[in-house]
């Protein structure tokens, strides 16, 4: 009763009043404009893991340890590549441009740390400023040098700021890299994104790159990783826009019916940006993916409403009443579509990811809003502009619908129809092994979490350089290149930092710090029984080589005689700190609650072993220790995705098949047809993972939203037909209802198909990776989608009549193939 009363106030407001609701939805656009002014952007990986506990490790350890000056920095890498940038012209070359960025106060910077500097001191220690320095290296002949390298060799710091191909014997080595620290701006932090500190100073990159000596070496400079959102959205949206208007064109063949799909278009898509500013949502790399989809599900329910209309428009039916006809269908089967819809993109509110939750807020609410606006305005613009053409003469191109039985379309859709007379069962056990087998299939599907996902190609594609300029992208991005360079390049020895807290003033804090050190696992790199690593421990330790007067100190207060302080530690802490240049509040906190202790791990080791031997040294401590750094974070975010897509599928399937259960019993009193709509989505899902496996593609922070996606858009498909089939069935016997409901609606599916297939997969012209391939993933999981409702339903629901209802609908079965080749007729066909 609830629902007939609803559908009956929209049809009276749609029909009676037009104009009204025309007004209204004008309205609330305008106030939904003036949010899309209060958005604000946010890229980078950081969003996906700023939530872990591992980052937050890092976060706190970057706040308590990071630098003793009350400003913030920022820095930039540099690489030089040469024959042998340990040879004497390309150490000058490097040590002059290093003296020049020094001296250059509009880069603010503090210093420039490379291995042409280590070189330099080890010649001559005194050598304290870039100049004497410069001259260090000047003076000194290829031996000498050859002989500094060597002995520089010795600290692992030197080491990796060089190159793999790096030889102690010949003091050669290909590339060096360096890091140039920046003293931040006023109001500029640390924190990357447009604005922050991570792009201050301003054109850093390239005020550095003119300083820059190439005489012996190149000199590339590495700034911050290209944002490739407001790109990457300038590409997509245009370019889906051209094909949607083209498969507009297609499907309504009718100038003024396009304008009124494009404008429902244009409004959901300003009402979704509005909700966005208003709400106060950062515009990330995920919600990219957003516009299309609601374009999408739009044109879909434009395209059956307008589709619908003209049926019973051909059938004789005045304006009102087909448009009331129309909408007591349709507005049934928008309701199912976007209370499904809904429940799938909210049940990424669970994700770990903040992106992926306000992803799947925004998502849901732009659904609602599109149902709103397709299944009430476009309706009331309809019948206002029909009303004004019976009194004006305005030209109509094209009122028939979509397909039809005699049909080249019609009569490909009828073969669902034609399988489900003649050996339903047959082909839904065959669907159901091939299903099966697929299902086993996906199981080995991969998932991952890399920068890589989130940073375009090095090269941009050829197509693109014909943007307009204030659009196009580089034709290189040299931040990739540098990155890929470093990658081929330099070894890398990864780094795990265990942030340790408690009372570090007791007599066996430094003891159990020490021990939880011995005989690290496998990854961990050690000298003889001890981890490689930099703390309080080791700093004590270095300085009580070269101050007697601190080793005394420590050794009146060492009762075990290992070098390792455990008694009187405060006055230990306030000599270490009482030293020149001391880095004590690198390691520990002034309060002497919490301290950070590196350690160096083999960089080619799995994340997962890492973070599995990092835990165990955890272990080791006797106070709260927890492990961070790249490898932790990153396994810990591959674990969250798995997680996130298993925990989202699960909600998502048991959430839209109790909503699409309960609305079938209430609408058509039928609850098994809300089990019948669930198949093809299985099906659609596990046809979706064994795809991802066989393109070799890994779930990962973005495209883990893809199930729920899959399940939220593709019971759009299945929710047309089933519901039509229902409503077609109060009138008709079983197979003319089917024919029907696939030839009507089915026409209505193919053209709202092949729009979203099309509209959505240009996310592949996304400069973003992972986006270009989350547009594929979603392109096929609609085009199953469709295939699954179109050919594999008509067989469920003969199914469906003969064993959920009292009807003995004959289904045959095995005998179908002889059936065909004597030319029998199934007993079937007679209906």
């Amino acid at each position: 009763m609830g629902v007939d009363w609803l559908i009956d106030r929209i049809d009276a407001a749609v029909v009676s009043r037009p104009k009204s609701v025309i007004l209204v939805f004008l309205l609330l656009t305008g106030v939904f404009l003036t949010g899309i002014g209060s958005i604000s952007t946010e890229s980078g990986q950081q969003q996906f893991i700023e939530d872990l506990p591992s980052f937050q490790a890092v976060e706190d350890i970057n706040q308590e340890f990071g630098t003793t000056f009350p400003t913030e920095t920022t820095s930039t890498t540099i690489v030089q590549e040469s024959s042998n940038v340990l040879a004497k012209p390309a150490l000058l070359d490097m040590l002059k441009t290093r003296e020049r960025i020094l001296a250059s106060s509009s880069l603010r910077a503090t210093s420039v740390s490379t291995p042409a500097t280590t070189v330099a001191t080890t010649l001559d220690p005194s050598a304290t400023t870039p100049a004497a320095q410069y001259r260090a290296v000047e003076r000194a002949t290829p031996a000498e040098i050859a002989t500094a390298v060597r002995e520089a060799a010795d600290e692992p710091g030197f080491t990796n700021g060089l190159s793999d191909d790096f030889n102690g014997a010949s003091a050669s080595a290909s590339a060096s890299r360096g890091t140039v620290t920046h003293r931040a701006g006023p109001g500029a932090g640390a924190g990357g994104g447009p604005g922050g500190g991570s792009e201050f100073p301003p054109d850093r990159v390239e005020r550095i790159d003119a300083l820059v000596q190439d005489d012996a070496s190149n000199v590339w400079v590495q700034g911050t990783p290209p944002d490739t959102t407001g790109t990457t959205t300038a590409v997509v949206l245009p370019a889906a826009l051209v094909l949607i208007v083209l498969f507009l064109v297609i499907a309504y063949r009718d100038p003024v019916d396009i304008g009124i799909g494009l404008l429902a278009i244009v409004m959901t898509l300003i009402w979704t940006f509005g909700f966005i500013g208003l709400a106060g949502i950062p515009f990330a790399v995920l919600l990219i993916a957003v516009p299309p989809i609601l374009i999408a599900i739009g044109i879909d329910f434009g395209i059956h409403s307008i589709n619908r209309y003209r049926e019973e428009r051909v059938r004789g039916r005045s304006i009102d009443d087909a448009m009331s006809l129309t909408t007591g269908q349709v507005t049934v089967a928008f309701a199912i579509v976007t209370g499904t819809s809904t429940v799938g993109f909210l049940s990424n509110v669970a994700s770990a990811f903040p992106p992926t939750r306000d992803f799947g807020l925004v998502a849901a609410v732009g659904i609602v809003f599109t149902f709103l606006i397709f299944g009430t305005f476009v309706p009331a613009v309809k019948v206002f502009v029909d009303r004004a053409r019976q009194r004006y003469p305005i030209p109509t191109v094209a009122t028939t619908p979509l397909g039809s039985e005699s049909s080249p379309l019609g009569r490909i859709l009828s073969t669902g129809v034609i399988v489900a007379k003649r050996g339903p069962v047959v082909f839904l056990l065959l669907a159901a092994l091939l299903t099966a087998g697929g299902g086993v299939y996906a199981t080995g599907v991969d998932t991952g979490f890399s920068p890589d996902d989130f940073q375009p190609a090095e090269e941009t594609p050829a197509y693109l350089q014909v943007l307009p300029e204030s659009i196009r992208p580089p034709e290189r991005f040299e931040y990739v290149r540098i990155d890929n360079f470093v990658d081929r390049n330099f070894g890398e020895s990864g780094r795990v930092l265990m942030y340790v807290e408690g009372r570090l003033t007791r007599d066996t804090a430094l003891e159990q710090m020490h021990r939880a050190s011995q005989s690290p696992p496998g990854t961990f790199r050690a000298t003889g029984r001890l981890a490689e690593r930099q703390s309080v421990v080791t700093l004590i330790q270095s300085r009580a080589e070269r101050d007697p007067e601190f080793r005394a100190l420590v050794e009146r207060n060492d009762r075990n005689g290992n070098g390792v302080p455990d008694d009187n530690l405060p006055a230990v802490y306030d000599a270490l700190s009482e030293s020149p240049n001391s880095e004590i509040d690198r390691f520990i906190a002034s309060d002497r609650r919490s301290a950070q202790v590196i350690y160096t791990v083999d960089g080619e080791a799995d994340d997962e072993v890492v973070t599995d031997d990092a835990y165990r040294i955890a272990t080791a401590f006797r106070v709260s220790a927890q492990p961070t750094g790249s490898p932790v974070i990153f396994d810990e975010a591959i674990s969250l995705v798995l997680e996130s897509v298993i925990v989202s599928l699960v909600l998502t399937l048991v959430g839209s098949s109790a909503f699409l259960i309960i609305a079938y019993w209430t609408i058509e009193g039928q609850p098994s047809l809300g089990v019948i709509n669930v198949v093809p989505i299985l099906v659609t899902v596990v046809a979706v993972v064994a795809s991802m496996r066989a393109l070799d593609i890994a779930f990962n922070a973005i495209n883990g939203t893809i199930l729920a996606i899959a399940v939220g858009i593709g019971i759009d498909y299945a929710v047309h037909v089933v519901h039509r089939f229902a409503d077609e069935y109060r009138e008709r016997s079983l197979y003319p209802a089917l024919t029907r409901t696939v030839v009507g609606t089915g026409g209505a599916l193919t053209g709202s198909m092949l729009t979203t297939v099309f509209g959505i997969g240009v996310l592949a012209l996304a400069l973003n990776p992972a986006l270009g391939v989350f547009g594929v993933l979603i392109s096929l999981s609609v085009l199953y989608a469709y295939l699954s409702s179109v050919f594999l339903l008509p067989s469920l629901l003969v199914l469906w009549e003969r064993y959920a209802t009292e009807t003995d609908t004959v289904v045959p079965t095995i005998d179908t193939a002889a059936d065909v080749m004597t030319g029998r007729r199934s007993p079937s066909e007679d209906d």
